[in-house]
């Protein structure tokens, strides 16, 4: 088992801390460090929210979400108790500045490091910090953690980082990715840069395409209001899957220092070819899901999920075509999808390399594979290399594509922490290899954004799908068009 280094004592104020991130993410990874020995015992967490609460109240809301979203057997009444004794709460709305902001100057310790969590709406993230630079609560030891999404589009990205940026400089701005904390994702860097059997392998000469999914089973799940303004291409291409992208096509870095990681990342987000207008029909492909089943069970269609019967031109799915113009990667295409209410939950890059050349062997002794690097985020971490092997026995030579398989937690034998845990912690110690920096965030709206306004010049809408499926039919097109096919192994 790894060895668990503490880190320094801290104040974690939780703004929105009444919200559904707070209660089913923050606080039960808050908990697994504390559990472990990571976040030690005279670290304190400070929710702050407008409602009516006290210290009870809220710890007795903590309890019931702590034995909700953390697993039974990880569950000790003890330990339960010495980190809720831990859990504060202050009653204040962070956008007004007024007497409310004394109580939570109180309860923070002038030595200790301070982690301003910001779980609110983006377009709040401006006005809270400025509250806290005017009212005295930001020292050197500070830093701030801002959610995604950063803004709607290039301009209003700029003016929320202007607005953090006027009260915290870049290197105490952590922009959380939750996809960058996941261990397979971080594997990548030793995968290509511990390895020189990928390393070398990692070029347009042996890697004939890329694809990147992103699917989820769910719905709207609460969010409407939010996500009929942003779509699928704002909620996670522009973060999530781009930064999965910079992994994967990024060169290695001179050292593992935060900005020389993201000078990496940057380098691909600029390299990207922009998607011009009369790019957009053939390399994009948008849909909207429509009554059907998942797992076996009928659910309705985006509009009823939405409870309107108007119309909507916002995409709940995207499949599109991209390429990175570097040496690396000339004439390597990226083909990125997502989507709700797709048949499976799963998040995997695929590596496929190019088929052989020649074969040795006889035209029936297979069916031929090319070889495969299929690296899984969810739901069960891990990576698995597919190549041809011989079956065994007498009888002929028959081939057929055998896995070289690693699950993280059935290999080593251990929990595997939620993303959430190793970045709260990472934002503690001041490591912000795995956040976004500002100009990351910039060069991604700046190559998305064009899309977007292209969609919104069109009248027509985005293509049906029946919820269970794998999207609309023209994402099949999408890559069936260059002679290649989607990897859809559900298990």
């Amino acid at each position: 088992m790894a060895r668990i280094i503490p880190v320094p004592p801290f104040d974690c104020v939780v703004f929105g801390a009444t919200g559904d991130l707070t209660l089913r993410k923050l606080l039960p990874a808050l908990y697994y460090r504390f559990r472990d020995g990571q976040m030690t015992e005279d670290a304190r967490v400070i929710g702050a929210a407008r409602s009516a609460l006290d210290d009870d109240a809220y710890r007795q809301r903590a309890v019931k979400a702590l034995k909700q979203h953390v697993a039974a057997g990880d569950i000790d009444d003890g330990t339960l108790d010495r980190f809720c004794a831990r859990v504060r709460y202050v009653r204040l709305d962070a956008t007004k500045r007024d007497a409310d902001w004394d109580a939570l100057k109180l309860a923070l310790r002038p030595e200790c490091v301070r982690v301003f969590y910001l779980a609110t709406s983006p377009d709040l993230y401006g006005q809270v910090c400025a509250n806290l630079g005017a009212v005295g609560l930001v020292t050197e030891n500070s830093r701030v953690v801002l959610e995604k999404p950063i803004g709607h589009d290039l301009a209003s990205a700029r003016a929320i980082n202007d607005e953090v940026g006027a009260v915290f400089s870049e290197t105490k701005i952590f922009r959380i990715d939750h996809y960058l904390g996941k261990e397979t994702v971080q594997n990548l860097l030793a995968l290509r840069f511990a390895n020189t059997i990928f390393e070398r392998l990692w070029t347009t000469d042996v890697i004939d395409h890329v694809q990147i999914t992103v699917a989820e089973t769910v719905g709207l799940e609460g969010r409407g209001g939010y996500y009929n303004r942003a779509g699928q291409l704002r909620d996670m291409v522009q973060n999530h899957m781009l930064q999965l992208l910079c992994l994967i096509a990024m060169e290695p870095p001179v050292s593992l220092d935060a900005d020389r990681v993201r000078d990496e990342k940057l380098k691909v987000l600029r390299a990207l070819q922009p998607i011009e207008p009369h790019d957009v029909a053939p390399l994009t492909v948008r849909g909207q899901y429509s009554a059907g089943a998942i797992g076996g069970q009928p659910v309705t269609g985006y509009l009823a999920d939405l409870g309107t019967d108007e119309p909507s031109a916002t995409e709940t799915f995207v499949a599109l075509k991209a390429a990175v113009c570097t040496w690396r990667w000339a004439n390597v295409p990226f083909y990125l999808r997502t989507g709700k209410r797709l048949p499976q939950k799963l998040s995997e890059i695929v590596v496929q390399f190019r088929a052989l050349p020649f074969s040795i062997f006889p035209a029936d002794a297979a069916e031929w594979q090319p070889n495969r690097l299929i690296i899984r985020l969810q739901p069960e971490e891990g990576m698995r290399l597919s190549m041809m092997t011989k079956d065994p026995g007498p009888g002929g030579l028959r081939l057929s594509p055998t896995g070289l398989d690693i699950r993280f937690e059935k290999t080593f034998n251990m929990r595997f922490p939620d993303a959430y845990e190793r970045l709260l912690m990472d934002a503690v110690r001041g490591d912000a290899t795995l956040f976004m920096r500002r100009d990351e965030v910039e060069a991604a709206w700046k190559w998305v954004e064009p899309i977007l306004q292209a969609w919104s010049g069109r009248p027509d809408h985005p293509r049906p799908y029946p919820a269970g499926s794998w999207g609309p039919t023209g994402a099949i097109a999408l890559i069936e068009r260059d002679g290649r096919t989607w990897h859809d192994e559900i298990e």
